[in-house]
Order: C-alpha cells, then sequence, then structure tokens
C-alpha cells in the first residue's frame, strides 16, 4: 500500500506531536458483499423538517446527517486530501443527500480519517461552525482540494520547514494560512479570528487525530475512502459501487 505523494510533502515539512493515521488514498473494484434486503418504505421528516438538515454530531466524533433512525445507517471514514473522496463527494454527494437521507431511509455519518497535517486543519475548520454547516463545508472544501494542493506546491519552503519550530498552538494556524484554508472558510462565514481560535484551541486537534488513529485500529480502516454500511465494512470505494450496494440494502 502506497502513501500518496502529499502526505509526503505535508509530513517531511511538518512535524506534528499528535496521532495521524497512516493510510492511504484507495479506490477498488466494485462489489456489494451480497447485501440484499426488501424494499423499504419512505420515512416522512417532522412537520416543517427535511431528514437533509437533520445534522448532529455523533458520539464517535462524526457528523451524521439524516433520520437518526433510519433503518440504513452509512458510515463514511474519509480524508479532506484524499482525491478518491473528493471524487465520491462531487460524483454522489447530491444524490446521496437528496434521494437517500432525504427519503428518511438511510442516515449518512462523516468520520475523518487523519491523513496529514492539511487534511487535521480542514477537519478542524469544517468543525468550526455550527452542526448544520459541517456537510456543506465538507463537500466545498472536497471541491477545492486542487486548489489547495497548488497552494501548498508552491509554498515556500523556508516557510515550510519554519512551521515545526513553532509552538504548537500556532503550527496549525500556519498549516491554514500557507493551503489557503483560512481565507477559504472566512468566504464560507468562519472568520479570520474564529478560524484562528478553532486551529489554537487547546485539545481540539488532538481528539480528532486520536479518535481517528483509534477507530481505524479498531475498526480495520487502512485507506480512505472506507464505507461501512450498518456496521458492515464494505470494499466498495466508489459512487458508481456504493450506490447499487445501498439499493441492494433496500433504499428502492
Amino acid at each position: 500500500m502506497k502513501t500518496s505523494p502529499f502526505r509526503r510533502i505535508a509530513l517531511s515539512a511538518l512535524i506534528l506531536p499528535l496521532a495521524m493515521g497512516i493510510s492511504a488514498c484507495k479506490k477498488e473494484s466494485a462489489d456489494n458483499g451480497g447485501l440484499s434486503g426488501e424494499p423499504i418504505a419512505k420515512v416522512a421528516p417532522p412537520a416543517g423538517k427535511t431528514w437533509a438538515d437533520t445534522i448532529v454530531k455523533t458520539e464517535d466524533g462524526g457528523y451524521r446527517m439524516g433520520n437518526p433512525d433510519a433503518p440504513i445507517k452509512l458510515v463514511e471514514y474519509a480524508s479532506y486530501t484524499c482525491s478518491h473522496c473528493a471524487e465520491v463527494a462531487e460524483q454522489g454527494g447530491a444524490a446521496l443527500r437528496d434521494e437517500f437521507v432525504a427519503s428518511g431511509r438511510v442516515s449518512f455519518e462523516l468520520r475523518n480519517f487523519v491523513r496529514d497535517p492539511f487534511d487535521l486543519a480542514t477537519a478542524l475548520l469544517a468543525r468550526c461552525g455550527a452542526p448544520e454547516s459541517f456537510f456543506a463545508l465538507s463537500e466545498q472544501a472536497f471541491a477545492n482540494q486542487k486548489a489547495m494542493f497548488a497552494a501548498v506546491e508552491k509554498a515556500d519552503k523556508a516557510r515550510m520547514q519554519a512551521l515545526g519550530t513553532l509552538p504548537p498552538a500556532q503550527r496549525l494556524v500556519a498549516v491554514g494560512e500557507i493551503a489557503g484554508l483560512t481565507d477559504f472558510f472566512a468566504a464560507r462565514g468562519i472568520s479570520r479570528d474564529q478560524a484562528a481560535t478553532c486551529l489554537a484551541k487547546p485539545g481540539f486537534a488532538e481528539g480528532i487525530a486520536d479518535r481517528s488513529s483509534k477507530q481505524s485500529e479498531e475498526l480495520g480502516v487502512e485507506g480512505t475512502p472506507t464505507f461501512f454500511l450498518n456496521g458492515r465494512k464494505l470494499t466498495e470505494q466508489t459512487w458508481e459501487a456504493l450506490e447499487p450496494a445501498l439499493q441492494a440494502a433496500g433504499a428502492r
């Protein structure tokens, strides 16, 4: 299993005293694991609400969208610096939200699998706002991935090397500046001051990184994206393969 070139660049330039998951952004062939089930009826949301707008933070540190009692529960471990995760978000994000989650039959939880400091900084900033903003910010962050890569590639090498010498509370703030993340999120309602506070908040980054490391070890998550459907780890890693798996589980 190979580690992405971006991860090598990022970690060679910055050593954070945090638990970083050793991962690869990978794509495998389609296989729905033999999942099958009878079609499940749609579940009406509470009056005046939609399931797609029902978003909460979970005990496992992720964010869940949809009916909390949905019979089909989809969990994704993703990295904001994983190109295949960005592909899934681009190709299937709207359908997952507007067709599957909105039906009340499927809930979707996104959990972070930390691969590098830029991934971690994005995860922190996506959590800076209210829970209701998490998925919208995450979707836009995936769409911004190539621009972030370009900003990091163009960054002054001396500035990158100096990151490791900064006090711990300032390192991720500097990461956010170098990757253009501070400005990106400022344009989406997370002010620069708010972003700096989130990135420097004691224990915030450590909590996300530690959960990522612990959960990946416990659940056997070796790369991203990794999906779990009703607790079962899937081999599907593309929307083309995942959509039939959801349908086979009854979301049809």
